[in-house]
């Protein structure tokens, strides 16, 4: 495939989570940066225009605009997001017995939860994406209840645990899924500990976290018609991310790249 019509695919790519839109990305903008070295910031303007939410997209072009071999930079940043080891660190982090609650099908919690096979677990429906997980997570051996939209709040009094997963993360917050602030506020108010799971790629620098927030409340839609909410960095008691459980926010203020200023503006 031409690396024009790669990249073109990756733009328009929808549904998929934001490891995947990164991994498919990588590629694309390896192939870019050999044969058209000056088109690699506007094409990395480009798809982050178009998947605006996705924190590995943004950490990627980050690591590749600050690399003197941007193409190696893309592979490297490849391999790291397949060997995220996020799912299995909070695995291990969650204690037994205790009723974990999560918003939709966030693909490291979900991961973690059917590694382990032996908690009870809360699933948001989410618009409906939670009934997919559910299904996976009792086929692994779990005792599950699906939540319906309405119930977030009963359910974060009554879990010991909430699980937030980052699309993307900054010092002051984490985007997440819809109905992902109303449970993390209800369980702080009722000292249910809230768990950030930010994965590789998640979290960005001040700048650049400062820069997508400031596109998403640039767009022409309301803050409750969007896919994703911000959860305040305030509400969040630990973060675990690919290598350790940290109490505190503090990993929320630890980006895995430096501050690209060529994307702190849209491709327009």
């Amino acid at each position: 495939m031409h690396p024009v019509e790669r990249l073109r695919y990756v733009a328009n790519a929808g549904g998929y989570d934001p490891v995947s839109v990164a991994r498919e990305a990588a590629y694309a903008l390896a192939e870019i940066s050999e044969t058209d070295p000056p088109g690699l910031v506007p094409a990395c303007r480009r798809l982050i225009d178009r998947h605006l939410t996705a924190g590995p997209l943004w950490w990627l072009s980050a690591r590749m605009l600050a690399d003197g071999d941007p193409a190696s930079a893309a592979l490297v940043a490849a391999d790291e997001l397949d060997e995220d080891q996020t799912d299995r660190t909070l695995a291990r982090a969650i204690p037994d017995d205790v009723t974990v609650l999560v918003i939709g099908w966030p693909d490291l919690a979900g991961a973690a939860l059917r590694r382990r096979g032996d908690l009870e677990a809360l699933v948001v429906e989410a618009e409906g994406e939670g009934q997919s997980l559910a299904r996976r997570l009792r086929d692994a051996g779990n005792e599950v209840s699906l939540v319906p939209d309405l119930g977030i709040g009963s359910a974060a009094v009554v879990a010991d645990l909430v699980l937030i997963e980052a699309h993307a993360a900054g010092p002051t917050g984490l985007l997440a899924n819809r109905g992902s602030h109303a449970a993390a506020a209800v369980a702080r108010q009722s000292d249910v500990p809230v768990w950030a799971v930010a994965g590789v790629g998640r979290v960005l620098p001040g700048p650049m976290w400062d820069a997508l927030l400031a596109r998403i409340d640039d767009e022409d839609e309301e803050p409750w018609d969007r896919s994703v909410e911000v959860v305040p960095a305030g509400l969040v008691s630990s973060v675990v991310g690919p290598e350790a459980l940290s109490d505190g926010v503090e990993a929320l203020a630890d980006a895995g790249c430096v501050v690209a200023p060529e994307l702190l503006r849209p491709a327009g």
